[in-house]
């Protein structure tokens, strides 16, 4: 399942998550963006019940980009116990960002 992140829920579903959450910081008109959206909801599928993965649109939530530096999109934040433990930029293959997934401790 592939959440919406949004200023109002961004506290509650990424901050205070019991398992690590993905973030992917993106906007409507970024080609980039749009191709990764298959991507990412397969990873959101592949790792159900592992991480919790969602998005962020910027334009909706220009204070959220801004709290976590993000000036290229699409950019993909991994969140553990409320903090940034990874951050990724730029879209790449399913297999690339699942090897970037297993490098990160998400137990």
């Amino acid at each position: 399942m592939e959440y919406k992140f949004t200023a109002d829920n961004f506290e509650a579903e990424v901050l205070q998550a019991a398992t690590p959450v993905l973030v992917d910081f993106y906007a409507d008109w970024c080609n980039p963006c749009k191709m990764m959206g298959p991507v990412v909801a397969k990873m959101a599928e592949e790792y159900e019940g592992r991480i919790k993965v969602g998005k962020c649109n910027i334009d909706e939530n220009m204070q959220l980009a801004q709290a976590y530096r993000i000036s290229s999109i699409p950019a993909f934040v991994v969140f553990k116990n409320g903090k940034p433990v990874a951050n990724y930029v730029g879209a790449m293959s399913m297999t690339e960002f699942k090897e970037k997934m297993e490098q990160i401790d998400i137990q």
